[in-house]
């Protein structure tokens, strides 16, 4: 298992790693890939921006499955009833439109809403910009809070308390 590792976090293959890990861990099932994307910056910090890129990419596409998922599933609910399917509770959602796609970064409810966002036949291209937007600036924090972490560096006590 440590050569596995070993071999992933090499540069050649650590991108290839992180795509594969932000792809499917936007879908449903549930996996992180901040862990991978610190890993590989914090072996290779060369790879900063190259990795926060390729990890927005793939967790976009992975949202854009999600959301392809809920498009499909409409379609299909809806030939399957004779008649289109509404659901009151989204109706807050369907106000924000493609917009609400910048909160699918969210822990637990990013993912499910890349599904209703494809549900509400939302077009795909505002909602991809607005999921990359958020995913993108996810991994930039993320991945800059952990290296500076990591280095040793007391965080300051305001920030601290919001956290925890």
């Amino acid at each position: 298992m440590t050569t596995l590792l070993q071999t992933l976090s090499l540069p050649e293959y650590g991108l290839t790693t992180v795509f594969l890990v932000a792809l499917v861990s936007a879908t449903l099932l549930p996996l992180g890939s901040e862990p991978v994307v610190f890993g590989l910056v914090k072996l290779n910090p060369e790879l900063f921006w190259p990795a926060i890129l390729v990890a927005t990419l793939g967790n976009t596409l992975g949202g854009m499955i999600s959301w392809a998922m809920g498009r499909g599933a409409h379609k299909l609910i809806d030939r399957e009833r004779s008649h289109p399917t509404h659901l009151r509770a989204l109706d807050w959602l369907e106000r924000f439109g493609p917009r609400a796609c910048l909160l699918s970064w969210l822990p637990i409810v990013g993912d499910p809403l890349c599904a209703v966002a494809g549900w509400l036949k939302f077009p795909a291209l505002p909602c991809a910009a607005y999921m990359a937007a958020g995913k993108f600036l996810r991994y930039l924090t993320m991945t800059g809070m952990l290296l500076w972490a990591a280095q040793g560096v007391r965080l300051p006590a305001w920030l601290l308390k919001a956290a925890g």
